[in-house]
């Protein structure tokens, strides 16, 4: 799910979406208005998924996709080679998904981890 925002609203650590790739803004730059424009805003921002860095320019007045990020607790059922298999703490519904690398070793089976969920697709962010 997304909704729009004008850029003036967004903050750093905040979410945006960039090329249909949900984005954790990393710093935003204003310049002034010019003389018959409007302030623009750069926005620095990296790929939650995808680790790649992306930028855009648009004026502070435009308005963008933002994604509506759910947090959730987990718990680790069992580890199967690259990918876990996880519980959802809140409705019990288990799924699987691939291990992240800086992930690798610190996982085990009865650990709590947090994960999000952003257009469908989950990440584990925190163990």
């Amino acid at each position: 799910m997304k909704e729009l925002a004008e850029i003036r609203t967004l903050r750093v650590n905040r979410y945006i979406i960039i090329d249909d790739e949900p984005c954790k803004i990393l710093s935003i730059s204003k310049s002034k208005p010019g003389k018959h424009g409007e302030a623009k805003a750069r926005i620095e921002a990296i790929g939650i998924f995808n680790g790649q860095k992306k930028s855009i320019v648009n004026p502070v007045s435009h308005k963008v996709h933002v994604p509506i990020i759910d947090k959730r607790s987990a718990q680790v059922v069992a580890i199967m080679g690259e990918n876990v298999q996880l519980m959802d703490l809140d409705t019990y519904e288990t799924f699987e998904m691939a291990i992240p690398d800086e992930y690798k070793d610190k996982l085990e089976t009865g650990k709590d981890i947090q994960y999000l969920i952003a257009l469908g697709r989950k990440r584990i962010t925190r163990i």
